[in-house]
């Protein structure tokens, strides 16, 4: 059996993915297939449900690209359908105090460890009910808890965030916490990357994988270079984006157009 991803990391391996914003089966399946280590379907901001989540990640099943869903919001029943419907982890956005990075591991873990409400012998994550105690050892070591620090207040409770027993990684949320530092849309402003140092050099002494996305002005290298653990630097609606502006630049330039 391949290695999780949280494992992985764990063994020093820098892993890298991307967001899915359009939820396509086609688009994510193309994705996947180049070679992304994982892929973070977003339920927070992406327009779409879960029955679209599954949809993205059974076009990505056969790939090594590992499923994530960065849910809604820190609520137990999100994470439970988001782990039954096959993600691999969880991201968990504006994880404010240990009391709530407590709550996200608990609702990511079978009892004893946890809530999560056990439906393990119907639930896609476990084919179904196929060999589904098998699933819930498995997925009992490679769940990936991720909780996002992106406020003032995360800042506040920083340490005790980052000692709770269970959470795996903290995601630095630059764009939001620049916002709520009073400096919105200045990822890279100098009183964002004190604070964004502040956090990196509190997981990394608490042995919290760490993980983000580039900046402006801090690039996947650079991130990398400061001892990241997992960078999700593209996104296949950015992509789509960026290749239609350039591709009608391009045609407008050959028909002699500004």
């Amino acid at each position: 059996m391949a290695q999780s991803l949280k494992a992985r990391m764990r063994a020093g391996e820098a892993v890298n993915g991307f967001w899915v914003e359009l939820f396509s089966p086609i688009g994510a399946e193309v994705m996947a297939a180049a070679g992304y280590d994982c892929a973070m379907i977003d339920l927070e901001h992406g327009a779409a449900d879960l029955g679209d989540a599954v949809a993205v990640m059974q076009a990505m099943t056969g790939s090594a690209c590992t499923p994530l869903v960065r849910v809604p919001a820190n609520d137990a029943a999100w994470i439970k359908r988001a782990l039954d419907a096959g993600a691999q982890g969880v991201m968990v956005p504006a994880v404010n105090s240990a009391a709530e990075a407590e709550a996200a591991v608990a609702a990511c873990h079978y009892a004893p460890r946890g809530l999560r409400g056990m439906a393990a012998p119907i639930v896609r994550a476990a084919r179904y009910g196929v060999d589904w105690r098998a699933y819930v050892e498995e997925i009992a070591r490679s769940v990936l808890v991720i909780c996002q620090v992106e406020t003032q207040a995360a800042l506040d409770d920083l340490p005790a965030i980052a000692a709770v027993d269970g959470l795996d990684m903290i995601f630095i949320g630059p764009f939001d916490l620049s916002a709520s530092l009073g400096y919105l849309g200045e990822p890279d402003h100098p009183h964002v990357r004190q604070a964004i140092a502040r956090v990196e050099a509190t997981a990394k002494a608490e042995g919290v994988l760490l993980g983000g996305i580039p900046t402006p002005e801090r690039s996947a290298r650079d991130l990398y270079a400061a001892g990241y653990d997992m960078v999700i630097g593209d996104g296949d609606l950015v992509f789509l984006r960026e290749g239609a502006r350039l591709g009608v630049a391009a045609l407008r330039e050959a028909a002699g157009r500004k």
